[in-house]
């Protein structure tokens, strides 16, 4: 695998203008090993349609997810609960370049697949309560690029970036508490796209939250 050298405090921008930090950092990983790196994630992540009940409604995703981490961390979502698989090589290797360049230490990470631009994320925070408070989050990309959004809850002034393949995004701070972040759809992109968010977590009993948002909507 070949990186980008991005340790350069000059290299990484803040897309906030207040109220948070999410530090861009572009491109980490030059194309070729991105592209390797999706081949390998699409073969061997152990991915399956999310499922979580909205509103009184059983939804299923089209997207596809994964859990990892370092012990059986977990969450539960309306009686279910999805318990963090062992790491795989690419995953570690991923997290080893990841916790090199945002100098955080991370525990599990979820995965998400997007088979192309008809499927994509609603309005949301990362704020569940195992998270580690104002701890970072990392988002890798890989695949089709895509927009992402942010929106400040107050003043709803947006943000948008296009993350690229082998791109690197790092929330950290009052960023969740205080900006919603979205992944819209892309009707015209016909490619897949592989998002990995690695976390902190600090509670391995996962307590019953039944979801009453849009996060896990169907696309």
């Amino acid at each position: 695998m070949t990186t980008r050298n991005l340790f350069a405090t000059e290299s990484v921008i803040n897309l906030l203008p207040f109220d948070g930090q999410a530090d861009y950092y572009g491109n980490v990983i030059e194309p070729a090993a991105a592209r390797r790196f999706l081949e390998k994630l699409m073969a061997g992540i152990e991915w399956r349609n999310d499922e979580a009940v909205i509103f009184g409604r059983h939804i299923i995703t089209k997207r596809k997810v994964a859990w990892y981490g370092d012990s059986d961390y977990g969450y539960k979502y309306s009686g279910v609960v999805r318990q963090a698989l062992p790491w795989t090589p690419e995953l570690m290797e991923l997290k080893g370049l990841t916790e090199g360049l945002t100098g955080v230490q991370y525990n599990s990470c979820l995965l998400n697949l997007y088979h192309d631009g008809d499927e994509g994320m609603a309005w949301h925070s990362d704020d569940e309560k195992e998270l580690q408070p104002d701890g970072a989050i990392a988002s890798l990309s890989f695949g089709a690029g895509r927009r992402f959004l942010f929106r400040h809850k107050e003043s709803k002034q947006i943000v948008e970036v296009m993350l690229a393949a082998g791109s690197l995004l790092v929330m950290r701070g009052a960023t969740q508490d205080r900006w919603l972040h979205s992944l819209p759809k892309m009707k015209k992109v016909r490619l897949p796209r592989i998002n990995l968010t690695f976390r902190t977590m600090m509670r391995r009993e996962p307590e019953d939250r039944t979801i009453a948002t849009p996060r896990l909507t169907a696309g």
